[in-house]
């Protein structure tokens, strides 16, 4: 390691650089070059310059991402004493989040030589068919190849007769080679997410295996030798085509899973059917075979899926489906939607501004929803239903879904209503195609085609806003769009603090055409509010033209000739943009139009800093709107309402008795935290980033994905949750004192659609400082004991739960864990798999001292399970199940920043100035 340190400073040197890095790779036997984008490069450098240790080399990681892949894996055959090899793509991503395969379609015949190699994962590559040389592999026992286009496996794939575990997922596999019963000492096969019709019979004499994976493909049946896997525990056969199952299946005496969700399952054996474990959701159960001779009301009884939290992927026949997701999103595909099966892809992504670009005046209302495969065309049109944050406080705009080509944004028509029973908001739209969908609240449109006849176009938000076209206004026929933004009077006078300012609506005209019209269209508006023809002094009257950014507002009154009634003003233009008309005594009219429109386009929000009462490490930052805020507090003390922030006093300590029937939300945020804390208000775009960053001796962890130099990172939408929880701690030593610190929000960069004015004002070195919170972490108090040691008495072995490419979870974890565990230790306990005979040993032994219950519960089960390589999961799923959402989510954190630890850990030793361990890069301490 001293090695590797002292590498860093000739790295800085000119020529000596490159190589230098290059060296600073090489960390004992592993070389972990996939976190660089020029890790192929490296590698070679490495190769000509050490190749004596390089060819000691026993881990070796590179990313198929790497443009110089090719010309590295003739190196490969060369390292004898290699044993784990990870070639993957999905390192680098496209502009929406998706990854990006790899490019190897290949291996070197030569690799088959490689007699130690025991673990090869060649994920997210692009492999059509399985390298022969895989198959010389003697001592593989691991065999990762998901997310590639292999179409079929070799005939002799069962001569990796090691082989433990094997997974395919997410290829295009219609059937399976008769080989694979060979491999005899097989624990896990994950087939998931294939084309599969068809399983061999030879499948049933995997007598080893202990998890089986079909769910995903198209399989009318399975094979009745599934009985004979006596050691098999979990069975997965969701969204299938299934239409019957063996009862044999309940004979099995280790199974503890059967998940035959979403298939066309219209019988179960009674002997399956009442197993407590088996999984039975999305199938026609009860229900007729339905007759040769069904007409179109046989469209009602359409097989349902349902797909729970993390399953993303279902087959789509020609018979059609219903298909509803965890979020809430429905589907519907018609019958001969799809001509031929078709596996459908989903996932919703955060919103990104820098590809989800919203106009002036949206609002976004949900998530980014992703659909997979793009560009394949449907026979009919496919009805996509999604639910949207409600838009109660939006006045005169209409909710649309809004599509992404892969070029451009553009709108469906949508029909948007809310459920009944549910009260929920939910678009629906059809389309042809699939790509990117989200839900928009905008300017209601309304729109015309203009003939050289010419017509007549007027608002439905105000009805006296009217554009005349005259017969030979154009050549070609033309769509012309009206928007309407109305600006009460009351707005007017709070922006601008003068009470004789008056404006009517804003009128917003655009067309599909570069071209001027022939003749001028005669517009009319009518007059601002308290202005008639008969008192008017058109002196005070101005027409503001302002381009399509609202950046520059010019007055046009001289430059064209304005007409009156009694409520109207009229006038003609031959191009289209924003026009508004505005009373006031003010001669510079242009400068103050341009602020209104800019306010009218931000949010008053407030900051609310909450922390955890059973956890004050756990914290909880959330940016809400004003208008959210008053709906929320209309019946709480005045305190509350006036935003007070007195540090170390509940704001909800004078909240009405009927907080639970105004609103539970809220009142459940008071039975687990103190607060809300909230600040004074401030002003947001919709779409604005901001960062919190804490400071006075409070500290987070570096290295999660959202936080950027030490700060978290939010993107403010007005209508969706901007929420974040997180753990905080501090270097401080708090046995002896309390550490009574802060959280600082601030803006992040301006995006490109603020205008001008509001980005001089966010310049400077204070100015895009926003608000400031108290946070306090109390003085510690010792629950472990004093002098025992970390585990209070307890003696175990070092602990790695989990694998190398999840992560691991440390005994310094675990610990964590076990401090949040409380009273419901039992329950945990039961759901992790103990039995009642273990509980009752443990509460007895430790009658008089819940702490080490707790700690001789959790590490006994850690022991039991160290060799499972899913206990992580397992573990995440036993906190849900007992209603422990809090300890799942901090597992998945350590989980997801033991992985990105571990991305970075290589790059850390040879490019900063503190270095760290493979161990401490893999796993959160």
């Amino acid at each position: 390691m001293a090695e590797l340190l002292g590498l860093r400073d000739e790295c800085r040197e000119g020529a000596l650089g490159a190589p230098a890095l290059a060296a600073s790779c090489l960390a004992d036997n592993r070389l972990n070059l996939d976190v660089y984008l020029d890790g192929c490069r490296r590698f070679r450098q490495l190769f000509e310059g050490r190749q004596g240790e390089v060819l000691q080399v026993e881990f070796l990681r590179l990313s198929s991402n790497d443009h110089l892949l090719g010309t590295t894996l003739d190196i490969l055959p060369h390292l004898k004493h290699l044993k784990s090899l990870v070639i993957k793509g999905g390192h680098a991503r496209d502009e929406f989040g998706s990854c990006q395969h790899g490019s190897l379609t290949s291996l070197p015949p030569d690799m088959g030589n490689l007699r130690c190699l025991t673990h090869l994962d060649l994920t997210f590559n692009s492999l059509s068919t399985l390298p022969s040389c895989i198959l010389h592999l003697s001592s593989l026992r691991v065999l990762l190849v998901s997310h590639n286009r292999l179409v079929a496996l070799p005939e002799d794939f069962g001569s990796l007769s090691k082989l433990t575990f094997f997974s395919a997922m997410k290829n295009q596999l219609k059937d399976l080679p008769r080989s694979i019963g060979d491999l005899a000492v097989l624990q896990e096969l994950d087939l998931s997410e294939n084309a599969l019709e068809f399983i061999p019979e030879e499948v049933g004499n995997l007598h080893n295996c202990t998890e089986l994976d079909l769910s995903g493909n198209r399989l009318p049946r399975i094979p009745d030798s599934l009985a004979n896997l006596k050691s098999l525990r979990r069975l997965h056969l969701h969204s299938n085509l299934l239409v019957t199952v063996p009862a044999s299946l309940a004979s099995l005496p280790n199974l503890s899973r059967l998940d035959l969700q979403n298939n066309c399952l219209l019988a179960v054996p009674p002997e399956i059917q009442t197993l407590p474990f088996v999984r039975l959701r999305g199938n026609p159960l009860g229900e007729t075979e339905p007759s040769p001779q069904a007409d179109e009301s046989s469209a009602g009884r359409l097989r349902r899926l349902f797909l729970a939290s993390g399953e993303d992927s279902f087959t789509v026949t020609s018979e059609g489906c219903k298909v509803v997701l965890a979020c809430g999103i429905h589907f519907y595909f018609p019958p001969g939607a799809a001509s031929d099966p078709l596996q459908i892809c989903c996932r919703t992504l955060a919103p990104d501004p820098q590809w989800v670009k919203l106009r002036h005046h949206d609002v976004l209302l949900s998530r980014v929803l992703e659909l997979q495969p793009h560009g394949v065309k449907f026979q009919q049109e496919v009805q996509i239903s999604m639910p949207y944050a409600s838009p109660q406080t939006l006045h005169q705009r209409e909710v649309v879904v809004r599509t992404f080509s892969g070029q451009s944004w553009s709108d469906l028509r949508t029909r948007a209503k809310q459920k009944r029973k549910s009260k929920k908001h939910v678009a629906h739209c059809s389309v042809l195609h699939f790509s990117w969908f989200l839900v928009v609240a905008r300017l209601v449109q309304n729109e015309c085609k203009v003939p050289a006849e010419g017509t007549l176009l007027f608002s439905s938000v105000d009805p006296n806003i009217k554009v005349t076209f005259p017969p030979g206004v154009t050549e070609e026929p033309r769509t012309v769009e009206m928007q309407v933004l109305p600006v009460s009077a009351g707005e007017i006078e709070e922006i601008t603090a003068d009470a004789g300012c008056r404006a009517s609506p804003l009128l917003c005209l655009s067309q599909d055409s570069l071209v001027d019209f022939l003749r001028p269209v005669r517009i009319q508006l009518p007059l601002p509010p308290g202005v008639t023809g008969i008192n008017l002094d058109q002196s005070r009257l101005h027409l503001l033209h302002g381009d399509l950014e609202g950046q520059i507002w010019d007055d046009i009154t001289s430059q064209v000739v304005l007409e009156f009634t009694h409520l109207y003003a009229v006038f003609e233009v031959t191009h289209f943009s924003w026009y508004w008309l505005w009373y006031t005594t003010k001669t510079y009219i242009g400068g103050i139009a341009k602020k209104v429109y800019e306010r009218l386009r931000m949010y008053q929000v407030n900051f609310i800093a909450l922390q955890r009462k059973k956890d004050p490490e756990q914290v909880l930052l959330q940016c809400v709107p004003k208008h959210k805020f008053k709906q929320r507090n209309r019946t709480y003390e005045p305190s509350l309402i006036c935003f007070s922030a007195t540090p170390g006093i509940s704001a909800l300590s004078g909240v009405a008795s009927d907080v639970s029937k105004v609103d539970p939300v809220l009142k459940k945020l008071q039975d687990r935290y103190r607060g809300p804390e909230p600040s004074d208000m401030v002003e947001m775009f919709e779409g604005e980033q901001f960062f919190a960053a804490f400071e006075g001796g409070i500290s987070i962890d570096m290295d999660r994905p959202d936080c950027v130099d030490g700060r978290l990172s939010f993107i403010f939408y007005s209508h969706l949750k901007n929420m974040k929880e997180i753990y905080v701690t501090s270097p401080v030593d708090r046995k002896d004192q309390a550490v009574k610190g802060q959280v600082s929000f601030y803006r992040g960069a301006i995006p490109e659609s603020i205008p001008e004015e509001a980005s001089r004002r966010r310049k400077g070195p204070d100015s895009l400082w926003l608000v400031t919170l108290p946070i306090k972490l109390p003085r510690l108090k010792p629950r472990w004991g004093e002098n025992p040691g970390p585990l209070n008495g307890f003696s175990f072995p070092p602990l790695n739960l989990g694998n190398a490419e999840t992560g691991y979870l440390t005994q310094a974890n675990l610990l964590s864990i076990a401090r949040r565990v409380g009273a419901d230790w039992q329950t945990i306990g039961l759901n992790l798999g103990l039995t009642y005979q273990q509980i009752e040993r443990i509460g007895y032994n430790h009658r008089e001292d819940l702490d080490k219950q707790i700690l001789d519960m959790l590490f006994s089960w850690a022991q039991q399970n160290s060799e499972d390589p899913d206990c992580v999961s397992k573990l995440i799923t036993a906190m849900k199940e007992s209603g422990r959402q809090d300890i799942a989510d901090e597992v998945e954190t350590i989980i997801e920043l033991g992985r990105q630890k571990y991305r970075e850990s290589i790059r850390r030793v040879g490019l900063e100035q503190e270095s760290s361990t493979e161990d401490s890069a893999i796993a959160m301490v």
